[in-house]
């Protein structure tokens, strides 16, 4: 990438990519893409100090549409590959994207330790609550009742997975939900989530308009908390499960110990070779 002459302010443009994003029209992640940008030009974050790691499915992609460093991981693994790099390079600041599927099925194991561990990353989930890029079938947070897959004719009948409230039982010191529709407030959280030390997770409601069309009457009833963001665990509790999951804002955000793992120097692959003959 060009760096830019020192003293040089950024808009969000440029930290967008020259690559066009393939997203249906309507689609929510477009804003997300937005918000992230403004939210980086807004901390006036070097491009080349800022990571974003991806994983797979519609929202995956969005790795590509940026222009700082990035990578675009295998299915549920974006959280893995965002940890070892954070260790490595500590002097990063770290984004990780990803779908409700990507991020609460397969990589559902990651997302839970990923909470409890506290490494100083930001978290966004686009949460369309189906999955997209393989064409609507049912997600961890479909409602139970959703029938718009041939797959499942009358609905799941599972519970869905409340993403905040996993986040909160995990263990996250910083957990917030945002709407698509939305995308100034939704940029205004990332500057918070980023400005946190320690694992912060977002959760950004985004509309499927291909897949789930009536998702777009949202904007009609998203509203903010009532109440700002607390530090106690259990009045987070109490708002993100007595909430139908529309409500937006920094619901939790406590300061607690960071883990980061002592980054060490590899020696050369000799060293490495004897270590492992028998």
């Amino acid at each position: 990438m060009d760096k830019a002459k020192p003293g040089t302010p950024l808009s969000p443009k440029d930290y967008k990519s020259d690559l066009k994003p393939v997203w249906c029209p309507g689609c929510g992640d477009f804003a997300v893409l937005s918000a992230i940008t403004k939210a980086l030009a807004f901390l006036s974050l070097p491009r080349e100090n800022v990571a974003l790691v991806s994983g797979i499915g519609c929202s995956s992609r969005i790795a590509a549409y940026t222009s700082v460093y990035g990578f675009h991981g295998v299915h549920g693994r974006a959280l893995a590959l965002a940890g070892g790099l954070k260790a490595a390079r500590p002097d990063l600041t770290v984004l990780v994207a990803g779908g409700d599927g990507d991020g609460l099925s397969i990589g559902g194991n990651h997302f839970i330790h990923a909470c409890r561990r506290n490494m100083d990353m930001t978290y966004i989930i686009m949460d369309n609550e189906v999955y997209g890029m393989t064409k609507g079938q049912a997600s961890p947070t479909t409602r139970s009742d959703w029938d718009g897959s041939k797959l499942t004719p009358g609905g799941t009948g599972i519970r869905p997975f409340n993403a905040a409230g996993m986040a909160l039982a995990a263990g996250a010191s910083f957990v917030a939900r945002g709407f698509t529709g939305d995308p100034n407030g939704l940029a205004k959280i990332l500057v918070a989530a980023v400005e946190h030390r320690g694992f912060s997770f977002v959760q950004a409601l985004s509309p499927c308009k291909t897949f789930r069309p009536e998702q777009m009457e949202w904007k009609k009833h998203v509203r903010a908390f009532e109440d700002g963001p607390t530090d106690d665990a259990v009045l987070a509790d109490q708002r993100v499960n007595g909430d139908d999951g529309l409500s937006t804002g920094i619901i939790y955000q406590r300061e607690q110990a960071v883990y980061q793992p002592q980054a060490s120097v590899a020696g050369d692959s000799t060293q490495f070779d004897r270590e492992f003959v028998i």
